[in-house]
């Protein structure tokens, strides 16, 4: 069993990283990014997709016919599409949400993106929120892409990592450590 989800992993990535080449090589990479984005979000949404994609039982016949209706309904890349038949006629269908990811990710790498997270305990508006953005950006020297999640949980304050460098300034954090000095004491 584990053998097989270390190959999945490693297989992700180079099935990523040859859709990023020929994508690339093929000036669509941009539309083949929203359309993989677009695609998750079905993943995500779709409770009936997402147990096609992970029933084993299903016969590469039906799958290609999904993939036909879902292209023709969403006017997909013909790359993307061509990509998504070769992975069921190699049996790797199920990876499909992993590998995208994967790919999302490595273009978002290939751009000099860093992915930062933030979370606060106050929603943030969309003005706020992309100030922080620029802020980062100058900071860091480098292009960000921010994902916010509202947290009630935090009390007060905003956690934010980018890369391996973390600040938490939450009241949660703050009665954690009071709370970590009084039990050694």
């Amino acid at each position: 069993m584990s053998k097989n989800k270390g190959f999945s992993i490693t297989s992700a990535g180079r099935y990523s990283l040859a859709l990023y080449e020929l994508a690339s090589e093929n000036n669509v990479l941009s539309q083949v990014e929203d359309q993989s984005s677009s695609l998750l979000n079905l993943i995500s949404l779709s409770k009936d997709f997402s147990n096609l994609i992970k029933d084993p039982t299903n016969s590469q016949e039906d799958l290609l016919k999904v993939i036909e209706n879902i292209s023709n309904d969403n006017k997909l890349e013909n790359l993307l599409k061509s990509f998504l038949n070769f992975l069921v006629t190699k049996r790797r269908f199920f990876y499909v949400e992993q590998i995208l990811k994967n790919f999302i990710e490595t273009c978002s790498q290939k751009r000099g993106e860093l992915k930062a997270e933030l979370k606060s305990a106050k929603e943030l508006s969309s003005d706020e929120i992309s100030k922080i953005t620029e802020e980062l950006t100058k900071n860091f020297s480098s292009k960000i892409k921010l994902n916010y999640k509202h947290d009630v949980s935090l009390i007060g304050g905003l956690v934010l990592q980018v890369g391996s460098t973390m600040v938490d300034t939450s009241i949660k954090n703050k009665l954690q450590q009071i709370e970590n000095r009084m039990i050694e004491a």
